[in-house]
């Protein structure tokens, strides 16, 4: 007579602990805040930003005082093709976009896993595609920089280079490399920032020091 009794209350027990947990997962879910621009909208898929620094600096320009731009663009160092990114100054750079690993979503979320790719076909290696990757390059302390010529969506271990996230650093942004799209790979967790070369290039490389960033809508939209 007891065995029934004791069967229904442990039944009872795992769905009530079951149901508990829907509000925490529904919470967790929503702790994911969409990446504001620098008019404080949501980033949207498919349209199209500049990454600039966060701390802009100002020149002086005869009498009055001037932006002194910098943004993100493509440069060939070592090899001509694929394309690295760095930062030039001067501009704004290139534009680019944004396509999250959940394919539903319309904006784009903190901590999430997505691709970062250059909204331009105006390139001198259009064999390569313009989405981030990151390569080892065999320098004295084994960098990792951010290439070009990774691919879009198909998380797995062949893609696993290819897959960046957007965090919240103090009152901007910073990028990171930390894919949690395929678990069974091991991989490096770091944050993205700034590595300056013998020859004065600004590249983008993995590094303990972010590069705090905003992200400023491109007019074309």
């Amino acid at each position: 007579m007891c065995k029934p009794i004791m069967k229904n209350i442990v039944l009872a027990f795992v769905l009530l602990f079951a149901l508990s947990l829907q509000p925490l997962l529904r919470a967790t879910d929503a702790a994911a805040e969409a990446v504001a621009d620098t008019s404080g909208k949501k980033l949207q898929v498919g349209k199209s930003y500049y990454i600039v620094p966060a701390m802009r600096t100002f020149t002086r320009c005869g009498k009055l005082e001037c932006l002194n731009a910098e943004g993100l663009s493509l440069a060939n160092i070592g090899e001509s093709c694929p394309l690295d990114v760095v930062v030039v100054q001067r501009s704004f750079g290139l534009p680019l976009s944004f396509s999250p690993f959940d394919t539903n979503e319309g904006v784009v979320l903190e901590s999430t896993d997505l691709n970062i790719g250059f909204s331009t076909d105006r390139t001198s290696c259009g064999e390569y595609s313009l989405v981030w990757k990151l390569d080892h390059f065999g320098g004295s302390k084994g960098e990792w920089f951010v290439t070009t010529g990774g691919s879009k969506g198909n998380p797995g271990r062949k893609t696993i280079r290819n897959w960046f996230k957007i965090e919240k650093c103090d009152d901007a942004y910073k990028i990171v490399y930390c894919p949690s799209v395929c678990l069974s790979s091991k991989h490096l967790c770091k944050d993205v920032g700034v590595f300056v070369d013998e020859n004065g290039n600004r590249r983008l490389a993995l590094s303990d020091v972010p590069f705090k960033v905003k992200f400023q809508l491109a007019k074309s939209n």
